[in-house]
């Protein structure tokens, strides 16, 4: 199969007329320049876009005014109740209509950190992993690529036991998440659905518990909540005398498979510790400003050498190029400084280093240059006026997944959504 792109971001930028040769799923050939040919693709065409952080039942909470002095942790409780109302048939059903979305938004790919294990009660199904098949299912469903993060959850605080929906999150000691999620690995197929793991936080697994979760990891995925609110790295301080990143590195949970998540209240030394192991970072700038988070230090992470990428998280906003723009915008807003990142950069970020190139997935994403919002920007400049209404077409593995803006797979995702929605009400 041949595309010819009107217009490809390649490694170094867009570039004209581009014909792209797609053999079982992969790129095969690349071909800048060339004469029309094969299936014309209209508009500007980018690396498939990776959301590297989801929790798909968060999306439940969308539109939802915030009451006064409203904060993260009021948000959580909000969170726990929808948490509360799951089954794996319901979530199955609210994940494929969120994958749905983040196909049409312009994502290829979703990370799921996933820490919704048992039945009421923290009693496990008798399909342990029924949860996580349902998440698998749900992205096949979509046509999306998923990592799946089975999350270590063992305290509800430091020296604190689940309670309450935690029950639901956690299992009764690290060894038997272990045992657990080396059934989750079952999963992994070793293309389409990768299989990872995940520490919740510093706060949900004791320090004890961090190099068994680490181990199991081994090449593996490792992902964390890391510094997201103030709170938290004052209590790690109070317990352990160092900050949650110090903690994790002296664990040894830090390192080259290892994304820190949020990221947002470090120090300098915590953001040399994570240059030092090789870990990445993986911001998401629409939630951490909508729960009012804070602005996370990306200017200095990427200074240092850690590598970024993007996720949506709560998926206040599911929309790709807006967590781009907004990498960029809330440097602004920090340090008056236009240009923190260069375009190139910000999709770096956006597709986690995934480019238009021989050997790479046929992952792409396709926006329409033409509209109001995108007419007469510059072709390195869409990225910083397109939103996921201009994102056209979808492939994944070179099929069409999204065309003219139509999901292919799913034929009514936003009543689906809001059916699965209204039966979790939060």
């Amino acid at each position: 199969m041949i595309l010819w792109c009107e217009r490809a971001w390649l490694p170094g930028g867009p570039v004209d007329a581009v014909a792209l040769e797609i053999d079982d799923g992969r790129i095969v050939g690349v071909v800048p320049g060339a004469p029309r040919t094969g299936t014309p693709v209209p508009g500007l065409t980018l690396p498939g876009l990776v959301n590297r952080h989801s929790h798909a039942f968060h999306r439940a909470l969308r539109g939802r005014p915030a009451r006064a002095a409203d904060s993260f942790w009021s948000w959580r409780e909000g969170m726990y109740r929808v948490a509360a109302a799951l089954d794996p048939d319901g979530y199955r059903r609210l994940a494929t209509a969120v994958y749905a979305e983040m196909a049409l938004a312009g994502h290829t790919a979703v990370t799921e950190f996933h820490y919704l294990h048992h039945a009421p009660g923290g009693h496990p199904y008798a399909d342990p992993v029924a949860v996580d098949r349902a998440l698998v299912e749900a992205a096949q469903a979509a046509g999306l690529r998923i990592t799946l993060l089975d999350t270590c959850y063992l305290a509800a605080g430091f020296d604190r036991p689940p309670e309450g929906v935690q029950r639901r999150f956690a299992d009764a000691d690290v060894d038997a998440w272990a045992e657990r999620a080396s059934l989750v690995a079952t999963l992994d197929d070793g293309d389409r659905v990768r299989v990872g793991a995940a520490v919740h936080s510093v706060r949900a697994v004791p320090r004890e518990a961090l190099p068994t979760v680490a181990a199991w990891a081994g090449e593996r995925p490792l992902h964390v909540h890391l510094s997201e609110q103030p709170a938290e790295n004052a209590a790690c301080l109070a317990a352990h005398g160092r900050t949650p990143t110090a903690l994790l590195d002296d664990a040894g949970v830090l390192g080259p498979a290892t994304t820190a998540v949020h990221a947002t209240h470090l120090t300098g030394d915590d953001v040399a510790r994570l240059a030092r192991t090789g870990t990445r970072a993986c911001l998401c700038p629409t939630t951490e400003r909508d729960l009012g988070d804070g602005i996370g230090p990306a200017g200095a992470l990427a200074a240092a050498g850690v590598p970024l990428c993007l996720g949506s998280d709560s998926h206040a906003v599911i929309d790709p190029l807006e967590e781009m723009r907004a990498l960029e915008m809330h440097e602004r807003l920090a340090h008056g400084v236009r240009e923190r990142f260069t375009p190139d950069a910000l999709l770096r970020a956006g597709a986690d280093g995934g480019a238009i190139a021989v050997g790479a997935p046929a992952d792409l994403v396709t926006v329409d240059t033409g509209t109001i919002r995108t007419a007469g920007a510059r072709p390195d400049g869409v990225l910083l006026a397109a939103s996921a209404a201009d994102v056209r077409e979808v492939r994944v593995g070179g099929r069409p997944i999204v065309r003219d803006g139509v999901h292919q797979l799913v034929e009514r995702p936003a009543a689906d959504l809001a059916a699965a929605i209204a039966a979790v009400p939060a």
